[in-house]
């Protein structure tokens, strides 16, 4: 599986952005997939995740509330809507795949869980 992630850029404090990530590959709907970032200096975090049908979704806690995973099984595309944006959402973020089906809350927040992985794309937020 190849993953692509685009949508990122600069925003100010309080804005929103769209990441997109687009799975080639094998069947997209097999996979939990997944959200991290990664801050200067700062060890890679998970952010969100989703079932391989959108029925189940987790969230870091700083993001509950202002982040939307969501995934287009017919374009192979997860998407995260971050909505009011704060400078400590400044990071990388990547998205990656689990080859399961089903969402575990212990598995689908450890990095380790998951396959296959995104370039990135950096999202800056300004105060």
């Amino acid at each position: 599986v190849q993953l692509q992630a685009s949508g990122g850029g600069l925003v100010q404090a309080g804005g929103s952005l769209r990441l997109s990530c687009i799975a080639s590959g094998r069947i997209f709907s097999t996979y939990v997939m997944g959200w991290f970032r990664q801050a200067p200096g700062k060890e890679r975090e998970f952010v969100a995740g989703i079932s391989w049908n959108g029925d189940r979704t987790a969230y870091a806690d700083p993001v509950k509330g202002r982040f939307t995973i969501s995934r287009d099984n017919a374009k192979n595309t997860v998407y995260l809507q971050m909505n009011s944006l704060k400078p400590e959402d400044t990071a990388v973020y990547y998205c990656a795949a689990d080859y399961v089906s089903t969402l575990n809350s212990r598995r689908v927040v450890a990095e380790s869980s998951y396959d296959y992985w995104g370039q990135g794309t950096q999202v800056t937020v300004s105060s």
